[in-house]
């Protein structure tokens, strides 16, 4: 506490010397913004996103799971942020949660589990903006719907390898079907709002059109190359003429399913050589209409997922190869003998390779996405009122606003 005290007296002291009180800026950066009503009215649609998203995955017959908050492991992150705090708890060093995407996959082992969904907190240090520029996006403290559903194949490690023609078959089909469900999904949760919250979305100068399916879609690859690297969601977005639209297949996390990964000699392609149509996750990218105008806004990313990796020896490979872990973990009658080098994966991949009675493994094969709740709520309603993402949330840390956080 005397630190955290230490640090508000050099905070106060610097604003004092630029001529601002401490509570001038309490209420100028706080107080004026929890009593406004552009904030009143993006909760209230919050609200019906959260109620109709969650409603529609009950009604699919998902379970909620409780929120995981510190593990010994979280999700490495294919970008940088800053490490997340370290607890320590009974001589245990635990880790806040980037997201829930590990115990996501542990939650569906009981084979009854259609799969879960859990409104998850999500802890990410993003860099300060280099430029100290507003980015406007941003926040280092967010929540996120984790969904995740088994797909029950039980396609194992031969058929992976001998039969690729097959498993590529399931496998699209698998995408097909998670494409579907996460655009329903999408669908339930915008009817929900243009049912309900018609007045707020005027009082905010932005329109919702529910979406018909097929979402329009585009492959990373084509982007790529139709765009180039920079603001590649965005310049799609100014060419799609749909409020809300997929980008497929781009190279992520050590967990989205890439097929196929091991050959059937045990040697792998470099991870430069794949290309869209190997990598099964997905997007969802969403814009704001402005009333007065009909236009949209710049498209932001606001769900992402895929189908994962499911078995053991390509799990491993992949943390291997993304640099996460040193070497295969190895195991003698139970015992996982260089579990010190594994940091926080030991208990994970010993949980991945064990097998019931039967020799089948508990580890479950999925599919699964995150909806990032701020980041739907800001680019659904990013016009004249809502300019950046602190704008409708109460406690929002945005890394390019301020130097210290308050509350």
């Amino acid at each position: 506490m005397g630190f955290i005290g230490e640090d508000l007296f050099h905070f106060q002291a610097s604003l004092v010397q630029s001529g601002i009180t401490f509570q001038d800026f309490i209420r100028e950066n706080y107080i004026d913004k929890w009593v406004n009503e552009e904030l009143y009215a993006a909760m209230t649609i919050r609200t019906t996103l959260v109620g109709a998203v969650q409603n529609f995955l009950i009604n699919e017959g998902l379970v909620n799971l409780e929120r995981v908050q510190m593990s010994p492991v979280t999700d490495p992150l294919a970008h940088d942020v800053e490490h997340v705090p370290t607890i320590h708890y009974k001589g245990m060093p635990y880790v806040a949660t980037h997201s829930m995407i590990y115990a996501k996959f542990l939650a569906c082992f009981n084979p009854r589990i259609k799969g879960i969904f859990v409104d998850s907190p999500n802890i990410r240090l993003e860099i300060e903006s280099p430029q100290r520029k507003q980015r406007g996006k941003y926040l280092i403290d967010f929540s996120q719907i984790d969904i995740e559903m088994r797909r029950n194949r039980n396609v194992d490690f031969e058929e992976y390898k001998n039969s690729p023609e097959q498993v590529k078959k399931i496998l699209e089909e698998d995408f097909e079907r998670a494409i579907d469900l996460f655009e329903r999904m999408i669908i339930a949760a915008m009817t929900g709002i243009v049912e309900k919250n018609e007045e707020e979305l005027k009082y905010l100068g932005v329109a919702i059109e529910v979406p018909d399916q097929p979402f329009p879609r585009i492959r990373h690859d084509d982007a790529l190359k139709k765009y180039g690297k920079m603001d590649v969601d965005a310049k799609a977005g100014d060419d799609i003429p749909s409020q809300f639209f997929w980008v497929t297949g781009l190279m992520r996390e050590n967990y989205d399913l890439i097929y196929p990964y091991i050959l059937p000699d045990g040697s792998r392609l470099p991870l430069t050589s794949f290309t869209s149509d190997m990598i099964y996750n997905y997007d969802i990218c969403a814009k704001s209409i402005i009333r007065e105008t009909g236009k949209f806004s710049p498209a932001l990313e606001i769900f992402s997922g895929a189908i994962r990796e499911w078995l053991y020896e390509p799990i491993v490979q992949r943390l291997i190869d993304n640099k996460i872990i040193p070497e295969e973990p190895k195991f003698a009658g139970g015992v996982l003998e260089n579990i010190s080098i594994m940091d926080g994966y030991g208990p994970f991949l010993a949980a991945v390779a064990m097998k019931d009675e039967k020799g089948k493994p508990y580890f479950p094969d999925t599919f699964g996405g995150g909806l990032g709740v701020e980041r739907s709520l800001f680019a659904l309603l990013k016009g004249s009122k809502i300019e950046k993402i602190d704008d409708l949330t109460c406690f929002g840390k945005n890394p390019d606003s301020f130097p210290i956080f308050l509350f």
